[in-house]
This record gives structure tokens, sequence and C-alpha cells, in this order.
């Protein structure tokens, strides 16, 4: 029932309104007690005038008073509600499935998003409905809790930065539990295939109300890079009024700091659904930007990562002078600059100041020799990464570079004098291009009949020729040669850079030829053929929010799917290096379709501002309450017998009766066994782990860390308290120097506040033991339940490379000596943090030098836990095999724990040991 805009739960209470007219009636009859005095001598009493006059009714005040006071009694027991939902809306007290997109397009208004449906779950709650939640993006069946349970996890629940595709879709129509059950519909707001039959089997199953946002979304495509410019095509969902957004560029500072590099306003044309801007932006400052956004639009969708496609590349020409005592342009480099010039940054200077300006590429067109210090700058540029390309000509073939040995700037020794073919003083043919073959960069690109190569530069026959060359002629001498030398590689093209030798500068092939080289940009994505046998490591990959973060340990993309497959748990939105260039993929791209959702007029659609049900009821009997309180003072006080220190202690009880929920929200108040915790944490050392939500695991972890801890008691220098739970949520945990964290296949996500403390944690000195407790890491327990799990969970942490734990790591030496390291399981590989680049092993001494890391997580599945849990009493809780190999087992799962816990709490000193008889020879002793 609803009532001047208020709900009633219980409505026939309100019919005790009617009863406060004659209780007004009954109140103003009833005259206040009277006053009594008591005298020494009833003679007195016979000359006695008194002249106060105490009045026969209750004032009209203190009557109103009492009638507020009962008719809040009353009105709060008929359970008013406050924003109560129409009676239609009610759907019953059957099982709620809630369905959610959850993809990039619900990012940007993912908070209120979260504030609805934990307004509808209250709502559930109060009806006693079991609910259950999908998210198309990553869909698992469905389990119906107390909303009261399922509201505790939302917290844990993210978007994903891809779209629920037709197959994910087909997957949630077979999980729909086969019962009935109504449906809420979180929908992002676009049409895609696949909704339709989701919705019929929604409806088949019970009634569907969908919840969308009014919000206009916005999208932004990759930058194209033409004639030097960028253009930006940005794009909404829907038709509207002129509006204006703004384009931001991020990157990072000549400092290295995070800044925005780049602001621009852009304006949507009234009822334009796509607007362009051209940015003219200096190749330095084009190079520091690492993405583009939208800003304030908080989607992947709002985000596009540059790649190498929109960056040029600075490549300096070099030729000779006759005299060799200088450098300048010759005729040749005409054209490199006409190949070069669409794509890249041309730079025309000597050497000496090409060098420190660190262009990418050099190219040196016919240079035979360069002096001792050139030789020397070019080739240390060349090991810190950079190409030198150069081209044969007349002065390289007479020289005598290269001839007995490989001079270091050339990728194959060369024969003297060169071959001529094909010309007025040969009786040959001009010589074609062979096919190019498989693992040249080349592979693929198609040879005109046109090209045909008069002249050559030829290489000795060498044992290493066969690898070095990546192009040769129809006759299989070599066309173009490399070698890689550092971190940078020489690539030699054995004609000339200009039509005299070949016409190979005169065709589209020359211009291919470089930009698989890398020489120059290319501005187009790759064909799945050019893709094919490549595999592509992620960089950086986004969020749903569009926020980049580091792509740790994600495995990499075989190049074909890096093109073609769409974006999902296996391919997310990011920056893909390969060995010669970066490719981004983007949420959208200029194929991506942006369609709203149009749903049938049987499906009622609501906004997401849907104001929340609010009871009253507590609010009224608390002030019911204090208008009671304030009659008894006051008729306390109109009776006399209201004196000092009764009217004190009367107004503090009425001060503490006060509800204080106002003020609790404005100051925090201290939480005693928080405090009491922090104490007893920082008092001694407590391992701790991470609570589940599974009972029965959280009991059995908090088994394994006593029988641990007792176990270091009574064998080491470390005497740990009592273990602790964590709540990631709510829990500090700077106290604790390692967190045992075992892996279910359905506990909740944490937070991004949480990931904020566990990051935090990891950089500031804390390990994490991951524990998936299925036995099966050896790929990151990619084939589990509790191996997917982990990588959902481990994905937005800090974690470094990782590696088996190798033999010489002190991890296996830090109390205890050992080889394996057993729990419930044996026999799998535990993974640590991999050692440092430059780690080395020292002549004479067994072990590296780590120097004082210490791995932040160590991740296995042998369910230590289990093999470590005890009683109160001491006694093993799980048995491990069989008899004297079982207690073995545990043995080693026990020293295993010892060694962890010395690890976390001294470091590498075992390392440091080791090594004294260096360290003393290194300070002359």
């Amino acid at each position: 029932m609803t009532l001047f805009g208020l709900g009633f739960s219980a409505p026939w209470l309100l019919m005790g309104l009617i009863a406060l007219p004659i209780l007004w009636i009954i109140l103003r009859a009833i005259p206040p007690a009277p006053v009594r005095r008591i005298f020494p001598a009833v003679v007195l009493l016979l000359s006695l005038k008194n002249d106060e006059q105490v009045t026969d009714r209750t004032p009209w005040w203190l009557l109103l008073l009492r009638m507020l006071a009962v008719a809040a009694v009353i009105i709060g027991l008929s359970g008013p509600i406050l924003n109560p939902r129409d009676e239609g809306d009610a759907a019953g007290n059957g099982p709620l499935l809630v369905v959610m997109d959850a993809s990039w397009a619900s990012a940007a208004d993912w908070r209120l998003r979260m504030n609805t449906l934990d307004g509808l779950l209250a709502e559930a709650g109060r009806d006693d409905r079991r609910v259950a939640l999908i998210r198309l993006t990553d869909p698992q069946e469905p389990q119906f809790l107390s909303a009261e349970v399922l509201r505790s996890r939302l917290t844990g629940i993210e978007p994903e930065p891809w779209e629920p595709g037709p197959d994910a879709l087909d997957r949630a129509i077979d999980l729909l539990p086969d019962e009935n059950f109504d449906t809420y519909w979180m929908s992002d707001g676009l049409n895609r295939d696949g909704r339709a039959p989701l919705l019929e089997a929604a409806q088949e199953r019970g009634q569907v109300t969908v919840f969308e946002a009014p919000r206009n979304l916005l999208a932004l495509e990759p930058m194209v890079l033409a004639d030097g410019n960028l253009t930006a095509t940005l794009r909404r969902l829907r038709p509207g009024p002129e509006a204006e957004v703004t384009l931001e560029g991020h990157g990072r500072d000549p400092a290295g700091n995070p800044a925005v590099l780049m602001r621009t306003p852009v304006t949507f044309e009234a009822q334009a659904l796509t607007t362009q801007i051209e940015l003219s932006l200096p190749s330095e400052l084009r190079a520091r930007i690492e993405r583009f956004e939208i800003g304030g639009a908080d989607s992947a969708g709002a985000v596009t990562l540059p790649d190498d496609s929109l960056r040029r590349r600075e490549v300096a020409l070099i030729a000779a002078r006759e005299d060799r005592e200088g450098l300048q342009l010759l005729d040749p480099l005409h054209y490199l600059r006409k190949a070069l010039a669409p794509t890249a940054d041309i730079l025309e200077t000597d050497l000496k100041t090409v060098i420190p300006s660190n262009p990418d590429v050099i190219a040196l067109v016919d240079v035979a020799q360069l002096t001792g210090q050139e030789g020397a700058d070019v080739l240390d540029w060349v090991n810190a990464g950079g190409t030198l390309l150069r081209f044969a000509g007349p002065r390289l073939a007479a020289s005598d570079i290269s001839r007995d040995t490989e001079d270091p700037l050339m990728p194959v020794r060369l024969r003297a004098g060169g071959r001529t073919v094909g010309g007025a003083m040969s009786w040959g043919e001009p010589k074609s291009l062979a096919p190019f073959t498989e693992g040249s960069p080349f592979m693929g690109l198609t040879i005109p009949d046109d090209v045909a190569v008069n002249s050559q530069v030829m290489a000795q026959p060498d044992p290493t020729l066969a690898d070095r060359v990546i192009a040769q002629l129809a006759d299989g001498t070599p066309l173009v040669t490399r070698k890689q030398v550092g971190q940078g590689q020489v690539i030699l093209f054995h004609v000339t850079a200009n039509a005299e030798w070949s016409s190979l500068p005169l065709s589209g092939l020359f211009v291919q030829m470089l930009e698989r080289l890398a020489v120059s940009s290319a501005t187009a994505q790759p064909d799945i053929e050019d893709m094919e046998g490549t595999i592509w490591q992620p960089l950086r990959v986004l969020d749903a929010f569009g926020v980049p973060q580091d792509a740790g340990v994600l495995p990499g993309v075989e190049g074909p799917a890096l093109v073609s497959a769409p974006l999902g748990p296996d391919l997310r939105p990011g920056l893909y290096q390969g060995e010669d260039r970066s490719i981004a993929r983007n949420v959208v791209t200029a194929e991506t379709e942006l369609i709203p959702m149009t749903w049938p007029d049987t499906v009622p659609v609501e906004g997401l501002n849907r104001s929340q049900e609010q009871p009253l009821a507590g609010w009224l009997l608390a002030a019911a309450l204090l208008l009671l309180a304030t009659d008894v003072i006051a008729t306390l006080s109109l009776s006399g017998r209201l004196r000092g220190a009764m009217a004190a202690g009367l107004a503090l009880m009425l001060l503490s009766a006060t509800p204080q929920g106002a003020r609790a929200q404005d100051e925090p108040q201290a939480d005693p066994a928080a405090d009491a915790r922090a104490l007893a944490a920082t008092s001694e050392v407590v391992l701790a782990h991470v609570l589940t939500g599974d009972a029965r695991l959280d009991e059995t972890a908090q088994a394994g860390l006593r029988g641990l801890s007792d176990t270091l008691f009574f064998r080491t220098s470390v005497e740990p308290a009592e273990p602790i739970g964590v709540d990631l949520e709510t829990d500090e945990l700077a106290f604790y120097p390692m967190l045992y964290w075992p892996i279910t296949p359905d506990q909740p996500t944490p937070s991004s506040e949480a990931y904020a403390k566990l990051n935090t944690y990891l950089r500031s000195g804390g390990l994490i033991l991951f524990d998936t407790r299925d036995a099966d890491v050896a790929g990151f327990g990619s084939g589990t339940p509790e191996g997917r799990k982990l990588q959902e969970l481990a994905a937005p942490l800090d974690i470094p490379p990782l590696e088996p734990v190798p033999q010489d790591h002190v991890l296996t030496r830090t109390f205890y000596l050992l080889n394996d390291f057993p729990g419930r399981w044996q026999g799998r590989d535990v993974w640590v943090e991999a050692a440092p680049p430059d780690a080395e092993l020292i002549d004479g001494m067994p072990f590296r030098d780590l120097n004082d890391n210490v791995t932040p997580v160590v991740i296995g599945g042998n369910d230590w836990a289990a093999a470590w849990a005890m009683d109160e009493a001491g006694n093993p809780l799980v048995p491990l095999g069989r008899g004297f190999t079982g207690e073995r087992q545990r043995e080693i799962a026990y020293r295993f724990g010892v060694n962890l816990v010395m690890h976390v709490l001294t470091g590498n000193y075992k390392s440091d040991q080791v090594h004294v008889p260096a360290l003393l020879d290194r300070l002359g002793q």
C-alpha cells in the first residue's frame, strides 16, 4: 500500500491513528498529581493561604508531544518505506538471476551500476529471494545464494575490456538453470548478435527487467597517420545536441614522469554520430605519447594505444665523397628519400652529428671505410640497438673492406671487384629475384616481374653465410644479408641504392622491403599471411576503464590470432611486441559497429538512477522514544519533582540515547578489536592466510600455519604467535611478513582498493605464497579451475618475471638443504622471481650472486597447508601417503615451510656467506 509517497508493509496498523482523538480527550480529563505539603501542626492549616494555583488540565503542548509519540509508534510499526517500488514491479519471492554485460561499455558508469545493483539486492534480501549472478564477458555457472552473500561480493566484480561474443552468449544460454526465475539484466546499451536468443531463454523462465544507463557512450578509433599528421575519429552511440569533449594524449615528460602531453577540444555537431580532428604534432612529442583518450570517458573504448604505425622513424642518410675526407649527400640518396619521406623523418648530416641524436637507422650508401673514431662510435650505437643499413656501389666493390676478415660493421665477407651480368660487356642476362624463403623478413612479399639485377657485390663463401642471407637472386647469390650485433643489426644490400645496378629502387617492392626491415614505419596492419609462424608478447594491456597495466606474465599470442581473433580473455586489448615492430589491439576500430540496443516492448527498461527503497521504521521508533523521554522530563518538571542532580542525570540519559549515526558518518570511530589485532601482529612474528570465504579451507589454512609456527618455534629462533586470517578488503597487510593464499575457483576477486594494498605490500618486502592445491602449475595452472582463477587474481598484481626454482636458489638452503618442495602433493614445479640477468657464477663458488632480493611471490600447487596442518595437541590433521614415506614427505614439507619463512625474514644472507672468500679477495685481505 502507498500513501503520500510512502509504502507500508503492514498498513492495517495505521487504523490505530483513529484512536488518537479519543486518547486526547482521555488525557485532557486526567489532572496532574496534586502537590503534597507536610506541616507540623494542624492549626497552622487554618490560616494557610496558598497563592500558587495548579491547573487541573494537562497543558496542550504536553498532550501534543504524547500524541506525536504514539503516532510515531503506530506509523513505525506499520513498516513505512521511502521510495517504495510500484505494485506492478513486484516480481514475487522466487529466485532472481542478475545478468551483467560487464563489458568495456559498462565501465563509464560502473559505480552507478553497482549502487543500483546493491539496492536491488537489498530489496531481494527483504523479500527473502535467492539470487545468482552471471557476467556475459566471462560466463560461469550461476549459483543461487542469499542476497546478502552476493552483496558482500559486489566489490570484487569488475567489467572486462572486451564485449561478450556470440560464443560467450551461447555458453550463457547453456548455463541457465532449468528452474523458473526472474531476470534483472544490467545492459551496456550496445546491440550485438546473440542477445535475442538469450533474452528469449530468460523470458521463458520468468519476467525480465532491463537496467540501462541513459549516458551517451563515447568511443575513439585508432589514430591514422597521413602526410605527417594524425587524424582522430571520435564516435558516440546516439545522436544528440552539439557537444564538446576533450581529446588527450598521455605519456611521459622528458623527466620520465607521467603527464598529459596534449589536450585539445573536439566538437560533435548536432545529431552527428562521428567527428574528426587533424593533429599536427612534432615527431618527438608523438613518440612520447603512450595513449590517446577522451577525457572523462573512463572506458577502454575511449582509449587508443599507438604502435609503430604512428611512429615515424628517424633515418640518417649518409653517402661518400670522392676523397672521403668528409660526408655529403650524393645522388643515390634521392631514391631513398622518395621511398622513406612518406613514413620516416630523414636526417641529412654527418656521422659526428648523427650519433648523439640516436636515430633509429643510419643508411650508409656506398661508404667503404670509416675513420677509427667513426667506426667505434657507430659500433657502439649498433650494439645499443641501432640498425645500420648499407648499400653497395663502386667504392665498396673496389675497396678491401671485409675481405680477409669480417668487418664488425659488415654482415659478411666480400669478394673483390663484384659481378656484372646483363651489361654490354657481359654475355649473361640480368638476374631476377628468387622467392623469399621461410624465415626471411620479406616472406610473403610479391616480387614484380620487372625487377632485375645487373651488378652486385659478391659474398665470400662462409659457414655462416646461409644463416645471414635474407634475400637472394634466382642463381642463389646473396642480394640482402643481415647479422645481429649486440642489441642491433647490420644489413647490406649487395646492389646500389639507385637504379645503376638494378631496377629494385624503382619498384614498390623496395619500399615494402624497407618496411619489413623496420627502416620505415608500416602504416597498415599486416595481413594474416605475413603473421604466420610469429609470436607476439604483450607489453601493456588495458582494463575495462582504459587504464594501461603491465602485461606481467601473460602468455604470447600467435600472429594470425593477433590480427584476426576477437578480443577476449586470451587476447586482451593492449600493445604487443614482435621481432621488429609493435602492434596495438584497440577495443574500437574503424570496423566496429556501435548500434544502440532496442528492447522489445514486452521488456520494461529502467534507468540506473533508480531511487532505492529506504525503510523508515527504525527512525520513527527512535523518534518515539525520544519524544517519550522528553515527556518524562516535562511531566517531572511540571509536578515540581525535577531538582538539580535528577535533572542533570535525566539530561545525560537523554543525550546518551540520541542516535549517533550522523556523527559516526562524519568522524571515523576507533575500533578496539582492530587496534588489539594490530598490536598483536606487530608485537611478534605472525603468519597470516587470506580468507577465501570457504570455511573448511580457511580452517585448514589456519591449522596449517599453526603447525608451521610450532615447527619454527621448536627448531629455529623464530617464535611466531598464533596465525591470523586476513580480509583483503578491510585488514592492514603490512604487519605480516608472509601471506598464504589458497586458491579456490569461486572465491571473490578483490576490489581495486585491495589490489592497491597488495601491490604496496609486495613492493615493501612482503611475500605471498599462492597455492592452487591442484598439483598442476607447470603452465601457471592454465589446465585447472584453480589455475585459471590464479591467473585472474594475479593479473592486477605487480609480479616480476618468474622461473621454476633453480638448483642454486637460496630457498634451497636457507635453513635446510632441499631438492624439492612437497606438500600434500609432490613432484611439481614451484615458481619464484627470476634471477636478474647480471647474476653471475663466480669461479670456485657453487651459487650465483643474487644480492639481497627476496622473491615477492612463490607459486605452487602442492597444498602445503594440508601437509602442515596440526590440531591443538600437535597431531597431523591430513594423512599423507603411507607409513614412513608419507611421514618423510610431511617432514620435507615442514622443512620447505621453515626455509620459506627464514628466507622472507633474512633475505639471501646465505648467498653472501658462500661468497665471503671472493669478497675478502676483492678487499685485498
